[in-house]
């Protein structure tokens, strides 16, 4: 199975990015193609800027990664609440060129933070709003508190019970 995994998040100091490369390396039958969003900028969103140029070549380099894969993880950084500026400019462009920015492909969703709340709320809002972008979420997985559950050193995630409930989430792409 071919699996596009990012980060919802443009820092190159990620805690998200940390989260994806691990979740990798629970996939070992997989091939796994891990992408930085950061290599998707474009200018934000706005009409005028897509009536005047059209839509940038970098959401269709986006969705091009999409079509080529079997499903998705990604795991959503909250700012905010919400969906970081960077991930929601590439959507919104991505959705000018074809809606189904998913393309029907099962996602594993996943959200981390500081804090105790894991980003629920921004992964909250993916989880529910997929399905109108042909998004099929087969599981989602908050990790709360990430800097005492992951050992950024090692890479790993050190709470047992946090890697079971990871396992448990990604059962789903490795039964298909």
């Amino acid at each position: 199975m071919k699996v596009l995994a990012f980060a919802a998040s443009n820092s190159r100091k990620s805690i998200n990015k940390d989260l994806i490369r691990y979740t990798s390396t629970l996939l070992p039958d997989s091939d796994v193609d891990i992408i930085d969003i950061s290599d998707y900028e474009m200018p934000i969103y706005n009409s005028d800027l897509e009536d005047a140029h059209g839509i940038p070549e970098a959401a269709s380099r986006f969705l091009d990664k999409i079509a080529e894969s079997d499903a998705l993880v990604i795991s959503y950084a909250e700012h905010n609440g919400n969906y970081t500026a960077a991930y929601k400019n590439l959507f919104d462009w991505a959705s000018r060129k074809n809606r189904e920015v998913y393309q029907g492909k099962p996602i594993i969703m996943l959200s981390t933070s500081p804090g105790a709340s894991g980003a629920r709320s921004v992964l909250s809002l993916a989880v529910e709003s997929a399905h109108f972008f042909a998004g099929k979420v087969m599981a989602s997985l908050s990790v709360p508190d990430f800097f005492k559950n992951f050992d950024r050193d090692e890479g790993v995630l050190t709470n047992p019970e946090m890697v079971a409930q990871l396992e448990d989430a990604l059962s789903p792409l490795q039964q298909a």
